[in-house]
């Protein structure tokens, strides 16, 4: 069996604003999805009964149902539903009341469509949904591999043991190859998250993907001085 699927991903996007609404269709679009989009709370129950998403793209203030409410009702009828909730809203407490209601991830605006993408692309992948980039879900470049479905890696040939975080900062890498990755991206991309020590944290676990990874073989992860990380094909130290 190939990691493909018969038809796209369907993604729920539900937001009153329908020029964000449109940047977020095309952005899910580009990733090979499909997208459907929702003005507000009543709309997105009728499209999630309806098309039966496979994630949802959840505004936290609409005009007619609160966010929270949505979701909730969006947990009665489906618990195992992916849902990334987008809020002007960052106070804590907001966050903890979007979580403790049934949101698997959380994103304040501002914020980037590739982050967004990123984190509904980790939300898939857990849940099990298919991710039909290229119609595979293989992250190859050189000699190294790395199978989501299965979240194995192998180098050479080799199989590498990776814990859950070494997994997810590799298949960052590999998602952005050749390209350069701040420490702050890292952060926020693998462990959603921005705290005190945080750049320590980033280079701890590179360093541990550099030993697991590299020991032994041309080195595929670089240090760009005062910039950040980039992965590269063997040989290729640029």
């Amino acid at each position: 069996m190939s990691g493909t699927r018969s038809e796209p991903v369907r993604v729920l996007i539900v937001d009153d604003e329908p020029g964000l609404t449109e940047l977020l269709s095309v952005a899910v679009t580009e990733a090979g999805w499909r997208p459907y989009p929702a003005p507000d709370g009543h709309s997105a129950l009728r499209v999630a009964r309806a098309r039966a998403p496979h994630a949802v793209v959840l505004d936290g203030m609409l005009p007619d149902l609160d966010g929270i409410q949505v979701l909730r009702r969006l947990r009665q009828e489906n618990p195992k539903l992916p849902v990334l909730m987008l809020t002007a809203r960052d106070a804590l407490e907001h966050r903890i009341d979007g979580l403790a209601s049934g949101a698997d991830d959380y994103v304040t605006k501002p914020f980037s469509l590739e982050e967004v993408v990123l984190r509904l692309r980790a939300l898939l992948r857990r849940s099990g949904a298919a991710d039909p980039r290229s119609g595979a879900s293989v992250l190859a470049l050189g000699d190294l591999v790395l199978t989501e479905e299965t979240r194995e890696v192998h180098r050479d040939g080799t199989r590498i043991q990776l814990t859950a975080k070494e997994f997810d900062l590799l298949g960052l890498l590999l998602s952005h190859p050749r390209q350069v990755l701040s420490k702050t991206q890292i952060l926020d991309r693998v462990w959603s998250s921005c705290f005190d020590g945080g750049g320590n944290l980033v280079e701890v676990y590179i360093s541990s993907l550099r030993r697991k990874i590299d020991r032994g073989r041309t080195p595929m992860i670089h240090t760009v001085r005062g910039v950040g990380y980039a992965i590269r094909p063997p040989g290729d130290g640029r």
